[in-house]
């Protein structure tokens, strides 16, 4: 039964302290934490709702057991992402408070330089040591710069200390209050100032990652132009918000604006880039009839197309809908950090406790001295850096990656491709066009190729079957003018017969030319040579001759050889083709690609099967097909991948990684971007962790200051943030790394 999902816009979201927070506030209201997920990059909360336990909870309660946390929530609205406008105080509050809190600051150290006589002498230990007297007004204003600078603070510990559990928000109170208590008037005003600072530039870094995820997502125009009255050429255009626009209405385009939905091209033409969806990188040229996504750029040609999706169910609306599902679930590095910062905060405090303690009872050490290291350990146990890293890392990676024409399902997907050893690939589809096309035309007994055309199309003029796709598109591409056999009639499973020009033809596979009992030792080695190279041969000829044969194949896509070899050189160790197509057929396709390892004709178990033994063998393995036909394999695999979906709704919804153009080479692409996104956000854990081991040391050494660890931690989530919004790069850079 599928349960009520509620959402909640969370003012104040900024760090995995908050997160933890609202789990302790909420978790025991709506039926344990297991019923909350966040999504700190949109300040995201959904509360899952119990069947009847839950039946008298209202939003309200919701919102004010939040407010008891010491933040703010206001419900979800679903427009694009986007959050409902902000009040001035909201938007600037808390940065006009942490300037106050500076200012503040400023002001007392200022006073207190002046009656200490010089900056150095105020600064040194006389005058900002241990019970050193500080005027009456400086401490005035240093409280009061305490005040502001702890004030989104105090309501967050109190919730803290009151469920005995604590977080940052108590630390950091504890530190401040415990220079206040040894005097250190100036050093509990400089802490306060610049963890508010901290926190402030923290939501700040964390908002411009939202607005840049945003911006490579929010890509469809709110409005489209659409005609007053449809089928009508010389109606009057308006502007309607795109929402309302039905399906099978008639939309304007002019030349350089973005396609608001999906759908046909009536008239015009024009080259529409559609790398917002599919990544391609050049311009693809659109005729009538001929279909366009919403959110690509029109070129130079003026387009009037008909909708054939409502705007809340186009590609792009698929795409950013699934985008946002996957920050939900969560990559292994994520849920380690998260796991890691839950031991680590209450280690560190127990580790100050023992600071404090342990000197002065055991080795006769000084009290205030060692109280104040307590207090810097407990400025260092905030894991912010360390766990907000991961989150925007992976969004940013998600992000950049859907940019590239490649929608990954989730963390756990972006990381898996840097970790795969065999990649197993279907053919039709996937290593070739997936369509049937001539490759060879060979005239017998005196025809020229056009003749041969003539007649073969004119008997397959009528004919749905692919083969007959093939021929009659090629013919029209050689000139060749179709007139349509007479008589016609199919001899099912066989061939076909029709009169033309008078004169009767037939055409059929090699078994009906034995069967007609035509067939010659040369035209039997021809066509057994077809069959060994995987053509399909089609053969026309009259009651006393052979006219001639036509070989049809699938084609290789002319990227499949370089992404083999580009797959191989990325550290794949083993490439195996999987299809239910014959032996000779597949054999050829894997001399043309380089794959070496070929199963054919096989069954969906047998495939399944297949990806078993891999597994088995090399633990990661990827399986790349079409996402309907290889199902059951894909499902076996450790990831799968749906090649050229844009516009398929079921083979997005199927596959782990889709590939939203008929492009290859996006999944050695794949794999470089997972690694990079893997690196950086090794980087990030490293460079969090190695800098809280350097002030754990430099703490106990006595070398570090309380002001100084709280710029050092505040510099560093600002860094780890950074680092991980370089996913979001342009498409150059991002080939190039």
């Amino acid at each position: 039964m599928n349960r009520e999902h509620r959402q909640f816009k969370i003012r104040g979201l900024d760090c995995i302290e908050e997160v933890v927070l609202l789990k302790r506030e909420l978790g025991p209201l709506v039926g344990g934490e297991d019923r909350l997920t966040f999504d700190i990059l949109k300040a995201k909360m959904t509360v899952e709702m119990g069947e009847t336990s839950d039946a008298e909870l209202t939003t309200r309660d919701i919102v004010a057991a939040v407010e008891r946390a010491g933040l703010g929530a206001q419900v979800w609205e679903e427009d694009s992402a986007r959050f409902r406008p902000e009040s001035f105080w909201q938007r600037r509050g808390r940065a006009l408070v942490t300037a106050a809190s500076g200012v503040s600051a400023a002001l007392g150290f200022g006073l207190h330089a002046f009656f200490a006589g010089s900056v150095t002498s105020a600064f040194g230990s006389e005058g900002f040591g241990v019970g050193a007297e500080v005027p009456l007004l400086s401490r005035g204003l240093y409280a009061f710069a305490i005040v502001l600078g702890t004030a989104s603070v105090l309501p967050k510990a109190w919730a803290a200390l009151r469920r005995f559990r604590p977080d940052m928000n108590l630390l950091m109170t504890i530190a401040v209050l415990g220079a206040v208590t040894l005097g250190e008037w100036f050093e509990g005003a400089t802490v306060a100032f610049l963890f508010s600072l901290s926190l402030t530039l923290e939501a700040w870094s964390v908002g411009r990652a939202r607005r840049a995820v945003a911006a490579l997502l929010d890509l469809t125009p709110q409005t489209a132009r659409v005609r007053r009255k449809s089928g009508d050429e010389s109606g009057e255009e308006e502007e309607i918000p795109a929402e309302q626009v039905a399906v099978g209405t008639r939309v304007i385009v002019r030349p350089g604006e973005r396609i608001p939905l999906d759908g046909l091209v009536l008239t015009g033409a024009s080259a529409v880039n559609q790398a917002p969806i599919t990544g391609e990188s050049e311009p693809v040229s659109k005729a009538v009839g001929d279909g366009v996504f919403a959110g690509t750029i029109n070129g130079d040609g003026a387009l009037e197309v008909t909708t054939t999706q409502l705007a809340g169910d186009s590609t792009l609306a698929h795409i950013v809908r699934l985008v946002d599902e996957a920050q939900s679930r969560r990559a292994p590095s994520e849920q380690w950090v998260e796991k890691f910062a839950r031991s680590y905060t209450p280690v560190v405090l127990l580790l100050a406790v023992a600071v404090a303690l342990l000197p002065p009872l055991a080795f006769g050490g000084e009290w205030a001295a060692w109280f104040y290291r307590a207090l810097v350990l407990l400025v260092i146990a905030c894991p912010c850096a360390l766990v907000i890293s991961t989150p925007v890392s992976i969004v940013a990676g998600l992000a950049s990656a859907a940019r590239h024409g490649v929608l990954i399902k989730g963390g756990l997907f972006l990381e898996l491709p840097a970790r795969l050893r065999a990649v197993a690939l279907d053919k039709t589809g996937t290593l070739t066009w997936g369509r049937p096309e001539v490759l060879e035309v060979i005239p017998l007994a005196g025809h020229d190729e056009r003749e041969l055309l003539e007649r073969v199309g004119a008997l397959e003029a009528r004919s749905e079957h692919p083969l007959a796709r093939a021929i009659l598109r090629f013919a029209k591409e050689r000139g060749v003018e179709v007139r349509p056999a007479v008589d016609f009639q199919i001899h099912q499973g066989k061939g076909a017969i029709g009169r033309f020009d008078g004169r009767e033809y037939w055409l059929g596979s090699h078994r009906y030319l034995e069967e007609r009992g035509q067939e010659t030792p040369e035209i039997h080695e021809r066509l057994e040579q077809m069959s060994r190279s995987g053509r399909t041969a089609v053969v026309v000829g009259t009651t006393d001759h052979v006219c001639g044969l036509i070989a049809i194949g699938d084609t290789v896509r002319p990227e499949s050889a370089r992404v083999v070899r580009e797959l191989r050189a990325a550290g794949i160790q083993s490439l195996v083709m999987l299809t239910g197509d014959n032996r000779g057929t597949a054999e050829a396709i894997a001399r043309e690609t380089g794959i070496d390892d070929v199963r054919a004709e096989m069954l969906p178990a047998e495939k399944v099967a297949a990806i078993d033994e891999l597994l088995a063998r090399y633990g990661a393995v990827a399986m790349i097909g079409d996402g309907v036909n290889d199902a059951p394999a894909m499902a076996r695999a450790t990831m799968s991948v749906a090649m050229g979906v844009a516009g398929s709704d079921a083979a997005i919804e199927t596959a782990d990684v889709a590939l939203m153009s008929d492009d290859l080479g996006k999944l050695p692409w794949l794999i470089r971007h997972s690694r990079r996104t893997l690196a950086i956000i090794r980087q990030n854990i490293g460079f969090s962790l190695a800098l809280k081991a350097l002030f754990v040391a430099l703490t106990i050494l006595g070398h570090a200051s309380l002001w100084a660890a709280i710029a050092a931690d505040m510099g560093a989530s600002l860094a780890v943030i950074a680092n991980g919004l370089r996913l979001l790069r342009s498409e150059s850079q991002s080939q190039r790394a």
